[in-house]
C-alpha cells in the first residue's frame, strides 16, 4: 500500500488526484486530505478515500466537518498548524495542490520526511524555488513537477543531459482574450475573463491565463525547477494546447510533448512515476486534428511576460514580492476594484518599489525572509490599488 497525502483536494488539480486514486483505491493508504471552505466536499473524498485525516485550513469551518464526519473515525484538524501537522505525518508521496502562497509552507514541511512531492503549487517555486529545492536534496527527497507544462519538459528530459540542452519552449492557450482587439482589454468583465477556451480550471487560475500571469509564474518556475538560464526559456502562444512544452537540443533536434488538455495526465505521471500506467485520458487523432498553430506573444497585450524576465534578473526575493503583488491585484479584480488592464501596472509598480537599490536581490532566502517581502508586498498592492481608485 502507497501512503499518500493531497494537499488542496477540494481545487482542481485535488479533485483530479482524488479521481485517480479512487479508481484504484487497493493500493493507496489515504493518509490526509486538506481543503478550504468546501468542507461538504472534503468530507465525501474523506469518506470516499477512508483518509486518516481530514483538514480544513478554516478554524470557522471545524465544527461543521465534524459534524459531517462523525461516527466514521476519521480524525479531523483546523487551522495552519494543523494544516502543517498533516503535511509533516510520513508519507510515500504527496500532492501539493493548495493554490497560491499558502501553499508553499505545507509543501515544504512534507519534505522533511524525504517523500516525493507532486508541485502542483508554482508558486513554492516562484517564492522560494532555491530553498525547496535545498530542503528536498537535504532530506533526500524528490519533487515532480506537475504543472503540465514542467511535466512535459521533465517527460523531454527523461536518459538526456541538462547541458546539452539549447532551449525550452513552453505553450500557451492564450486564454480568454488572446483573439480580442488590445483596446477591448481595459473593459473585460469578470465573468469574460473566467471562462477559458480549452481547460477546465478554477477562478482564479482562470483570469491568470487570461493576463498571462500564470505563464509568467511558469517561466519563473521553469528556471528555478531545472536550473536553466532564463535566456534558453521561450514562450509561445498555441491556442490548441495540445503541445505543452518542447526542449530543444544543442543538435537541433526539438522534442515535443502531445497530449491532450487534461490534468490528469501530468497528475497520473507523477503518481505512477517512475512507471506509465493506463490513464483515463482522451487519446488523440492527429488525422482529426490536422493543424496546430503557433504564434509568439504579444508584451503589448501581456505585459506580465515582461515583468517575469524582470524578476528572474533580480532573483532573491523578488519572485515572492512578484507573487504576492499579483494575488492582491487579482483580488482587487475580482472585487471589482481594479480593471483587467490595471493588473500588470500595479504589480510592476510594487516591485519596482520593493526593489529600490537593489533591495531585494539578496542571498538571505529563508521561510521568515519570504513571508517577511510577501506581506510587505501585499500591503503595497493594496496601497497602490487605493490610490489607484481615489485617482480615478
Amino acid at each position: 500500500m502507497r501512503r499518500v497525502t493531497i494537499l488542496g483536494s477540494t481545487g482542481s488539480i485535488g479533485e483530479n488526484t482524488v479521481d485517480l486514486i479512487a479508481r484504484d483505491p487497493g493500493i493507496y493508504d489515504v493518509v490526509a486530505l486538506t481543503g478550504g471552505r468546501n468542507v461538504t466536499r472534503l468530507a465525501e473524498q474523506a469518506k470516499q478515500l477512508r483518509a486518516d485525516i481530514a483538514v480544513t485550513c478554516y478554524p470557522e469551518c471545524y465544527q461543521q466537518l465534524v459534524d459531517l464526519l462523525s461516527g466514521t473515525g476519521i480524525a479531523v484538524a483546523a487551522g495552519r498548524a494543523a494544516l502543517i501537522e498533516a503535511a509533516q505525518r510520513p508519507v510515500d508521496w504527496t500532492m501539493s495542490a493548495i493554490v497560491g502562497a499558502a501553499g508553499f509552507p505545507p509543501g515544504l514541511a512534507a519534505l522533511a520526511h524525504g517523500t516525493t512531492l507532486a508541485l502542483a503549487n508554482k508558486e513554492s517555486l516562484v517564492t522560494a524555488g532555491p530553498l525547496l529545492m535545498s530542503t528536498a536534496r537535504a532530506h533526500g527527497a524528490t519533487i515532480l513537477p506537475v504543472d503540465s507544462e514542467h511535466s512535459a519538459v521533465f517527460q523531454g528530459l527523461v536518459g538526456e543531459d541538462i547541458s546539452a540542452v539549447e532551449r525550452i519552449v513552453i505553450t500557451a492557450s492564450g486564454g480568454a482574450f488572446r483573439d480580442w482587439p488590445i483596446e477591448r482589454l481595459a473593459d473585460a468583465t469578470l465573468a469574460e475573463a473566467s471562462s477559458h477556451p480549452n481547460w477546465d480550471m478554477g477562478q482564479r487560475i482562470t483570469i491568470d491565463s487570461a493576463s498571462m500571469f500564470n505563464k509568467s509564474l511558469e517561466l519563473i518556475e521553469t528556471k528555478e525547477f531545472f536550473g536553466i538560464s532564463p535566456s534558453k526559456i521561450e514562450v509561445i502562444v498555441h491556442p490548441e494546447s495540445l503541445i505543452h512544452a518542447m526542449v530543444g537540443f544543442r543538435d537541433g533536434a526539438l522534442m515535443a510533448h502531445i497530449g491532450p488538455p487534461d490534468m490528469r495526465h501530468a497528475i497520473g505521471y507523477a503518481l505512477h512515476w517512475p512507471d506509465r500506467r493506463h490513464l483515463p485520458v482522451a487519446r488523440l487523432d492527429l488525422a482529426q486534428i490536422a493543424t496546430l498553430t503557433f504564434r509568439p506573444p504579444d508584451e503589448q497585450r501581456w505585459p506580465a511576460l515582461r515583468l517575469a524576465r524582470h524578476v528572474m534578473e533580480i532573483g532573491g526575493l523578488s519572485g515572492a514580492v512578484f507573487n504576492a503583488a499579483k494575488e492582491v491585484a487579482l483580488d482587487g479584480f475580482i472585487a471589482g476594484q481594479l480593471r483587467f488592464t490595471d493588473m500588470a501596472p500595479v504589480v510592476e509598480r510594487v516591485l519596482d518599489a520593493m526593489n529600490a537599490d537593489n533591495a531585494l536581490h539578496c542571498d538571505r532566502v529563508n521561510l521568515d525572509t519570504v513571508h517577511q517581502a510577501d506581506q510587505v508586498a501585499r500591503s503595497r498592492a493594496a496601497e497602490a490599488i487605493a490610490q489607484r481608485n481615489e485617482a480615478h
